[in-house]
Order: structure tokens, then sequence, then C-alpha cells
């Protein structure tokens, strides 16, 4: 187990919710301590792909305790030094352009904004359906950003959703252990 203790930030990207999920299940025994952490969004609304009292319910139980979901429980963990990393897992386009954008307005973007303040890594575990359209200059920007790294990426279904890049959930604790090392993992785009 490696002394690092690790932020686990859930937005609304559902449908990656599984794969989510089992990529924490797989990171459980890898790190000394996670802190969950899910937006409103993620947190409250019911979908095809599940309930959310549900989500919530399994992130604590994985996590052994309570998932933080609003902007006054988060915002101390950045002024406090309490988290080596946060990985957002699943990042969506709007929380990408948000921190791009220095927007902080939901737990998991001000849970960012706490930590990069304290020039500490920020890890993006991208899925959103306009990286490469309407987020594409998002995405350009937190490239470029100091202490933001993502987990390798690529098109997910390149014929029907041509714009669509998700991450490679597998190698989310590779690329935690890389980004603590302020190490971009390589190749990025998969």
């Amino acid at each position: 187990m490696k002394a690092v203790t690790v932020g686990f930030a859930m937005c609304g990207s559902y449908c990656t919710f599984e794969k989510a999920f089992a990529a924490l299940e797989h990171m459980k025994g890898l790190y000394a301590d996670i802190v969950p952490i899910m937006s409103g969004n993620a947190a409250g609304v019911d979908t095809r792909f599940g309930r959310a009292k549900e989500h919530v319910h399994r992130l604590e139980s994985i996590c052994g305790k309570e998932v933080l979901t609003t902007i006054p429980e988060v915002e101390p963990l950045g002024p406090q030094g309490l988290l080596d990393i946060i990985v957002i897992v699943p990042c969506t386009g709007t929380t990408l352009a948000k921190i791009a954008n220095g927007i902080s307005d939901s737990s998991v973007t001000m849970a960012a904004k706490a930590h990069l303040r304290n020039g500490r890594p920020l890890l993006i575990a991208l899925s959103t359906n306009d990286a490469l359209s309407g987020n594409a200059e998002n995405l350009g920007r937190l490239l470029n950003r100091k202490n933001v790294f993502f987990v390798p990426m690529g098109q997910d279904d390149p014929l029907a959703k041509p714009n669509s890049l998700s991450a490679d959930y597998e190698r989310i604790p590779e690329a935690i252990d890389c980004a603590v090392r302020g190490v971009q993992l390589q190749p990025l785009l998969l």
C-alpha cells in the first residue's frame, strides 16, 4: 500500500459509473486512504444507469466514509492539505469546462480548485461526447496547465460518436502514481 491519500470525485457521466466503481474497487488496497466526493448531480439524480442513493451508498461502502457532496464540505481539503491527489472519475465535459475556466460552483470543481491552489496534482479521467468539438479548447487549456494530468484516453466509438473521448479506467492507478510524481502517463492518446 502506498502512503497516498486520494480524493475520488465523481461527476454525472452516469453511463461510466460501473467502470468508475470497478476502478475504485481495484484502488482500494493500493492507497492509504480514499476520500469520496460526488457532484450534486452525481449524488442526487436518478437515471437509467441507477438510483442516486444506491451510487452514494456504494461509494461510501467502498471507501468506508461518507461522501462529500457540498462546497462547504470540500473547501477545507485544499487549505488543510488533506489530499495528495484528486482524481475526477468520470470527468464530464461540463466539469472540464468549469475547471478550465476557473468556475467552482460544485463540490467537485471546488475540491479541484482548493487542491490546485496548493500546487498538488489533479488527475482527470475524461468521459465526454464533445471533447473533440465544443470542449476541445478546454481540453487544450488543461493539457497545458501545471499540476493537471489526464488518464490516457481515446475515442470510445469513433464512427457513431466521432467527437467523444473516454479515459482508460484500468490505467487510473498507474496514472495516479505518475501524477503524484509530477509526470503525465504516456501515451496520453490511445
